[in-house]
């Protein structure tokens, strides 16, 4: 979504809007209209510059995006430390 660059699901993180919240869906099992992105703060800038998520979910309103955010920084904690 960020990037755009194709690749296996396996290695997304799936998004799912909740009630005006970006929820990143670790388990891939939440309903709703799912989108996909690279689990780094580069693409997650990168969809957030481009205004890709409004789009992907459909909707109008601002999203919350803190939990990605907060998500994808532990995750590169994990990475780098």
């Amino acid at each position: 979504m960020g990037c755009r660059v194709r690749t296996v699901s396996s290695e997304l993180l799936r998004l799912v809007a909740v009630e005006g919240v970006i929820v990143p869906d670790l388990r891939r099992r939440l309903p709703g209209r799912g989108a996909s992105l690279h689990p780094t703060p580069r693409c997650l800038e990168l969809a957030e510059r481009r205004r890709a998520f409004p789009r992907a979910f459909r909707v109008t309103e601002t999203l919350d995006l803190s939990l990605v955010r907060g998500h994808v920084e532990e995750l590169q904690a994990e990475r780098t430390g």
